[in-house]
Parts: structure tokens; C-alpha cells; sequence
């Protein structure tokens, strides 16, 4: 008896690593295979980056690359990064296909709507800083450089700096999903939140003031939306959660 009941957890544990491994696959694939369709487009992919900073030099400047390297790593680093962004839906779908199975119907009716909403969030941050942000803060750092130095940016390190601009506002767009699981999981409640206002806007002006390059207009553009967005996560909480404390739909 107590053979066969070990031979069961076994067998379903088996089961378990070979979905994993299945989806893992699937994911990895899709990665690729987008990854591969972008590689001859590369370098247009990093012209259409470059822009933004391109726009506020003054004519005739360029970007140069330092290391030898860098003319072929940068464009490849930048159609991965791209690749990732655009495959994160099939990313998502296989990860929601292996764990949905074992979640109650409460907790995937409202998987599927934090998960797409974060994800869109995310887009969003990203299209915000590129659109909005980047030649804000590219017109500041142009104009605070001195007279007689020639700003002459590394292509890889330009690269690197407008990933994290693009990673630290898709992230913090994020702020209304995270408030809304941490009220689902009991860690706290709406009142809490509204209560933490204070403290939240603080920690929001001192995360915008990292993360941004030293300028005031640049931490406002991040520090205002997320501001906005505490509000819309705050809503969102006490939508879900009513006064009773219990989760809506929930008996």
C-alpha cells in the first residue's frame, strides 16, 4: 500500500518535470525564434534607440564605439532585449499553462486579469520613458555640458543607461499590481494603504530620485505617475477587497 502511494507521488512529480521542461521549451523557442527574426534588423533597431539622444547633440555629432567589439554587441544585446519585451506574452502563457492547474477558480479569475495588467503597465512604462522621458533628460544632460567638451557617448554604455531607464519605469508602473496582491494575500488592507499615503509619496520622490538621472524634471516625470498610480492601485484594492476584508466573488 504504502509502495503504490509512493509510486503515485513519484509518478506525478514525474509528470510535473516533464510539463515544466515541455514549457520551458516552448518558452525558449518563441525566444528565439523572435530573437532570430530580429537579428537582421539590428542595427535599425539601435538607429531608432539612438535617437532620442541623437536629436539633442548638436549637428554633425555622433555615438563611437570604444571597444572593438562594441559595433556588433550592442545591436545583438539590443534585439535580444527586444525580443524578450515582445515574447513576454507567449513567456507568460506558458508559465499561466503549467501553474493553472493547480489554482482554485477564484484565484484564476483574478490571475489572468493582474497578469495582463501588469504586463501592459510594463509597455507602458517603457513607451513612457522613450517617448517622454529620454529627450527630457538627454536635453538636460546636452545643456549642462561644459563649454569646449565634446559629448561623446559609447554606444554600449548609451545602451546600457536607456535599458534602465526602460527597466526602472516598466517596473514602476508596476505599483498598482503589487498593491493589489500584497491586499489579496492579507499582508494588508486597503485602509492601511490609504492611511500610508504620506509615507508612500515620500518613498515614491526617494525611488525617483535614484533611479533618474540628476535632474528635477526627470524625477518628476517618474515620481508623478507613480503617485498616480498608488491612487489607481488604491482603488483597485478596495474594489477587490470591501470593508468586510473579503476578497469580491468570495462566499
Amino acid at each position: 500500500m504504502a509502495n503504490d502511494a509512493e509510486s503515485s507521488v513519484d509518478a506525478s512529480l514525474l509528470d510535473h518535470l516533464i510539463e515544466l521542461r515541455s514549457r520551458l521549451l516552448r518558452a525558449i523557442a518563441g525566444l528565439m525564434l523572435v530573437f532570430v527574426g530580429l537579428l537582421p534588423f539590428a542595427n535599425r533597431l539601435y538607429a531608432w534607440l539612438a535617437q532620442p539622444l541623437l536629436d539633442k547633440l548638436p549637428e554633425g555629432s555622433t555615438l563611437i564605439a570604444v571597444e572593438v567589439a562594441s559595433p556588433f554587441f550592442a545591436p545583438l544585446k539590443l534585439a535580444f532585449f527586444v525580443a524578450l519585451i515582445t515574447t513576454m506574452p507567449w513567456l507568460l502563457y506558458q508559465l499561466w499553462a503549467f501553474v493553472a492547474p493547480g489554482l482554485y477558480r477564484r484565484e484564476k479569475r483574478l490571475a489572468m486579469p493582474l497578469l495582463a495588467s501588469a504586463l501592459l503597465l510594463f509597455y507602458a512604462g517603457c513607451a513612457f520613458a522613450f517617448f517622454l522621458v529620454l529627450p527630457v533628460v538627454f536635453g538636460f544632460l546636452t545643456a549642462v555640458t561644459p563649454d569646449g567638451v565634446a559629448m561623446m557617448t559609447d554606444i554600449h554604455a548609451y545602451l546600457n543607461f536607456v535599458l534602465v531607464i526602460f527597466l526602472a519605469f516598466g517596473l514602476s508602473f508596476e505599483l498598482p499590481v503589487a498593491m493589489v496582491i500584497l491586499v489579496l494575500m492579507g499582508w494588508v488592507t486597503p485602509n492601511q494603504l490609504r492611511e500610508s499615503r504620506g509615507y508612500a509619496i515620500v518613498g515614491v520622490f526617494v525611488i525617483a530620485a535614484v533611479v533618474t538621472p540628476p535632474d528635477v524634471v526627470s524625477q518628476l516625470m517618474l515620481a508623478i505617475p507613480m503617485c498616480l498610480l498608488y491612487e489607481a492601485g488604491l482603488i483597485a484594492a478596495r474594489m477587490l477587497v470591501p470593508a468586510d476584508g473579503r476578497a469580491a466573488g468570495e462566499p
